[in-house]
């Protein structure tokens, strides 16, 4: 059995993303040119909460896609010798517009790296903004992120567990050793 602690539960995870969809449109100055989209698997769901939230304060609902990686990642020889794909879904144009990429954990910056890689595939954006729910430091390429739920210093032993219910059953977010 491993040691977690939970760094966030469910009702923290709310505010969290509450906070960080204020962010967005302050940073922005409103949501008009705004698009939203999670990367494949937690990155998805937590897009949609963002874009709620938005709702809520804004009254305007931002456009929200899903991106998938697979094929754009640097280690795809190591995990498996016959990848799975999964659809990406983005069903607007990003050209010219400001795209916010969502995911749950930041780590050593390669996700993000492959996800930018796939959105220059799609078009143009305006501007492209990283937000993710955890940062949890160990960077092994120049990206950070635009907005940041918390940031969780971890050991390079350690990993942060991200569940949310419609995938894991539970919400929270653990701290894993």
């Amino acid at each position: 059995m491993q040691k977690k602690t939970q760094i966030m539960d469910g009702a923290q995870m709310r505010r969290t993303v509450t906070r960080m969809a204020h962010e967005i449109i302050e940073r922005n100055k409103g949501v008009g040119d705004v698009a939203l989209v999670g990367i494949r698997r937690r990155g998805e769901p937590i897009a949609r909460m963002l874009a709620e939230a938005i709702e809520r304060v804004e009254g305007t609902r931002p456009s929200v896609g899903t991106v998938d990686i697979t094929f754009y990642r640097d280690d795809l020889t190591h995990i498996s010798r016959d990848p799975k794909l999964n659809r990406t879904d983005i069903p607007f144009s990003i050209e010219n517009r400001t795209v916010v990429l969502v995911d749950d954990v930041l780590y050593t910056g390669r996700t993000a790296r492959s996800a930018l890689d796939a959105l220059m595939d799609m078009g143009r954006a305006k501007r492209i903004q990283l937000a993710v729910l955890i940062d949890r430091g160990h960077r092994e390429l120049p990206i950070r992120a635009d907005f940041a739920g918390k940031n969780v210093p971890t050991a390079q032993s350690e990993f942060v567990r991200v569940a949310l219910e419609e995938i894991d059953g539970e919400t929270g977010v653990w701290l894993c050793v």
